[in-house]
């Protein structure tokens, strides 16, 4: 069975969980451990998710102010968005700009690592420049519809970093400008029905960004790993919350303190909905290519020299796209 450490010389940050991909008949769950949530209207918001990303490195977000009828309209077209032939969506197919794969991923092609049971496209910053919009949505009418929603879900990076740098004892405003126009990726998820138990839909990973901000899907499967004892926890956040999950970006600054966290998606335990089709729209929030990552000031002797983004991005990522990515 494969397991994460056949490409664990990939990664560029410590990672000592070891963990098969996809999920088997005897794997191990914890039915005890909370995912924390959290208010960002709170005071204790900051100490709050600070606390929840280095225990679990998963977080729900609530009094986030996101409009929930533009994200129900988007939920609405995904399905759209993948409903075109094969010929037409494969003009789209992915190619890197920048640090990130962005364009179409064939089901079962996310990755040359995972075997995923799911569509993907992913839209940068530069797929909602309206002049652009033909070259990168196959029906550019959908484009002001997720430009609402990456631009709604766009205004809580800054507070969400704030907190985060705050609870590290850092100004927190230190990643402020670095942080202005964010550099993301918006990933579109078409997970097909499967009718039987099976392999997972997406395979056990580790984001590579600083965090990711997922509103919570309408059909279960996502699982955390928790690394105090090494089982999954089956995540199900309550209708129009956001799911934050920690990644490689943030592990790096954090010298280790708020871990890049396992997770995957399966196939729901309820025959009917595993009927059924399940989307999801996870924006990961990058910085831009030329920005350095380095361990933050006051979190003692660093664990790794300072690294420009793309360097860092690339390298980790060839264990998904190949040795050449980098």
């Amino acid at each position: 069975m494969s397991t994460n450490r056949d490409s664990i010389h990939h990664e560029q940050v410590l990672k000592r969980q070891t963990y098969a991909l996809a999920e088997g008949a005897d794997e191990a769950f914890d039915e005890e451990t909370v995912v924390e949530t959290c208010d960002l209207r709170s005071a204790s918001f900051a100490q709050d998710l600070g606390e929840a990303l280095e225990n679990l490195g998963f977080a729900i977000l609530v009094g986030h102010g996101v409009d929930q009828v533009n994200y129900r309209r988007c939920v609405e077209a995904i399905p759209r968005v993948f409903a075109a032939s094969i010929e037409d969506k494969l003009r789209f197919r992915a190619q890197r700009f920048g640090s990130v794969n962005q364009g179409y991923f064939p089901i079962a092609e996310t990755s040359q690592l995972h075997p995923d049971q799911v569509e993907g496209w992913v839209f940068c910053r530069r797929a909602f420049a309206p002049p652009m919009a033909g070259n990168y949505w196959p029906d550019p009418a959908l484009e002001p519809l997720f430009r609402a929603h990456w631009q709604a879900h766009e205004v809580l990076v800054a507070p969400i970093m704030q907190a985060i740098l705050g609870y590290l004892g850092c100004d927190p405003h230190l990643y402020d400008d670095r942080l202005c126009g964010t550099n993301f990726g918006l990933r579109l998820n078409y997970y097909p029905p499967m009718p039987e138990s099976g392999a997972g839909r997406l395979l056990g990973h580790e984001d590579v960004d600083l965090f990711t901000l997922l509103p919570a899907p309408d059909i279960p499967g996502l699982q955390v790993l928790n690394r105090r004892n090494f089982k999954w926890i089956r995540l199900e956040a309550p209708p129009g919350s956001i799911i934050l999950n920690t990644g490689d970006y943030l592990q790096r600054i954090s010298n280790d303190r708020l871990p890049s966290t396992t997770h995957r998606v399966s196939v729901p335990r309820d025959p009917a909905a595993r009927a059924l089709s399940r989307v999801s729209l996870p924006m990961a929030i990058y910085l831009w290519e030329d920005e350095v990552l380095e361990v933050l000031p006051g979190l003692g002797d660093p664990h790794y020299p300072p690294i420009r983004t793309e360097r860092f991005h690339t390298l980790i990522t060839s264990k998904f796209y190949g040795d050449d990515y980098a």
